[in-house]
């Protein structure tokens, strides 16, 4: 096997694992919350939230690191951590337990997502990666997708501790095939310092800030612990930005953002995570509520319309872009999916499978148009030098994003809809079909989705007036970053 099909297939699988994780457990909510005594809502939603805050939160430290200290070997050892935190999961025998350990796989999980990127960037030359990245930002997707039907399968047929078990010969076999077969190809340039600083202002300013605006709407906040980390986010995030400016050798060069069709690949791809990040939660509360009342496993097969058709478009895509450019096919997935949210916005008390295929089929596609070509001209925007940092910046985008969809999801919800019986869908508990709310429930719904084709409408912007990479004229846009 050439080697950057090794490269490819095996930095798919740790996307998919480390994806897999980010859903797979809100299926298991509802056992966890029997089995584990004394399990609160709050303990659940840092379960489900945790992994995702820290992943988010550790992904550019970890890219820089790797450009400084090597990126297989960082992905190596991130498959290792990750594989011994969900065999910690599993014995977690407390809800603060599972916690723990829960924030340590999502460490593990930000080694490998900073990394697979510019690993992948490093092996397949620039004609060939649209097509690459966009194979493995497909396994992303569906992996946090078919994390719901599986995270059913497994709860149902062996219980909450197999969704970590499944983890743990996959990773194993892993890890090792990572460390016999996968190689530096970038030269590490030595003697670079690590800027101390830059790394805990941006960890610290991303996680207070994250957590703030996804804790504050589900009332795991009061006002005033809200209005002190959002104020302690940003400090810590303008602190970040006047020490990059001064430090020699940054955490993130800023200088990246000078690069039109990288900055215009972020702000676009930030914009669309902002639109689709809740689709799957929002969808899971509307099939698991009192007006559908769908069990957790049917409620997860409800949604595979949308891994099928991003699992074949997104690497079409990928391949056609690597050919014609990015930006056509960029821009038409947005709008590809402002027509599925716009459909969404229209869903009544109750739907059938194959009504809500249509419009998850056309989100699943519009993914799969923009995600891969969005990537690949990310990715090929700058030098190799900087392929760590760049994917790890590229990936805390679009969790960042997604994380405050889901902020936003629960805000828009919670004004409709009271908290308490958000809880009772949240850890499976019967709400009523004949609830004086459910109108309102459903009308949040459709307002969530209205206000993602809003974020839609902007993220086309950024994506259509990116340029086309032949426009620089031959000159290599990672050039433009000073040695």
């Amino acid at each position: 096997m050439q080697y950057k099909w090794v490269v490819l297939s095996n930095t798919t699988l740790g996307t998919l694992m480390a994806s897999l994780d980010t859903n797979i457990v809100l299926i298991a909510l509802p056992t966890i919350a029997r089995e584990l005594k004394g399990t609160s809502f709050f303990d659940l939603l840092w379960v489900l939230l945790g992994y995702q805050l820290v992943n988010g939160s550790l992904l550019v430290n970890f890219g820089r690191l790797s450009d400084m200290y090597g990126r297989v070997r960082l992905y190596t050892f991130g498959f290792a951590l990750f594989t011994a935190a969900s065999a910690l999961c599993s014995l977690a025998q407390t809800g603060e337990q599972l916690i723990a350990f829960r924030l340590l796989q999502g460490v593990g999980s930000a080694f490998l997502f900073s990394n697979s990127g510019a690993i992948i960037t490093d092996a397949f030359p620039e004609a060939e990666r649209g097509k690459a990245l966009g194979i493995n930002q497909v396994s992303l997707v569906i992996g946090s997708v078919l994390g719901l039907v599986l995270g059913g399968v497994l709860t149902t047929v062996a219980g909450w501790q197999s969704i970590f078990y499944v983890n743990i010969p996959i990773g194993i076999f892993a890890r090792a095939w990572s460390h016999y077969r996968l190689k530096e190809v970038t030269v590490i340039r030595k003697g670079q310092k690590i800027d101390i600083l830059g790394n805990i202002t941006f960890a610290g300013g991303l996680a207070t800030l994250l957590a703030a605006i996804t804790l504050e709407p589900v009332s795991a906040l009061s006002p005033t612990e809200f209005v002190l980390l959002l104020g302690l986010g940003v400090s810590f995030l303008v602190a970040f930005v006047l020490t990059e400016r001064r430090v020699k050798e940054p955490m993130l060069d800023l200088s990246l953002f000078r690069l039109r069709l990288f900055n215009a690949g972020m702000v676009a791809s930030f914009l669309n995570s902002l639109a689709r990040g809740a689709v799957t939660l929002v969808l899971t509360f509307y099939l698991q509520g009192p007006s559908m009342g769908l069990d957790a496993l049917t409620a997860g097969i409800f949604l595979i319309p949308l891994s099928l058709c991003l699992a074949f478009v997104g690497p079409v895509s990928g391949y056609l872009s690597d050919k014609h450019g990015p930006r056509l096919f960029a821009t038409s997935g947005l709008v590809v999916m402002m027509i599925g949210f716009l459909i969404l916005a229209t869903l009544g008390r109750t739907t059938t499978f194959w009504q809500l295929a249509i419009p998850l089929a056309l989100v699943g596609a519009g993914i799969g148009l923009f995600q891969s070509p969005n990537r690949a001209s990310v990715m090929n925007s700058v030098p190799a030098r900087s392929r760590g940092i760049a994917s790890g910046t590229s990936v805390t985008v679009l969790v960042a994003g997604m994380s405050f969809s889901i902020g936003l999801a629960f805000f828009v919800l919670t004004s409709s809809v009271p908290i308490s019986e958000l809880q009772k869908i949240f850890v499976g508990g019967t709400a009523l079909d004949n609830a004086p709310w459910i109108d309102s429930f459903i009308t949040s719904i459709h307002n969530v989705y209205y206000l993602s084709t809003v974020f839609l409408l902007l993220a086309i912007i950024p994506s259509a007036l990116r340029g086309h990479p032949r426009d620089r004229g031959g000159q290599n846009p990672g050039e433009l970053v000073p040695e």
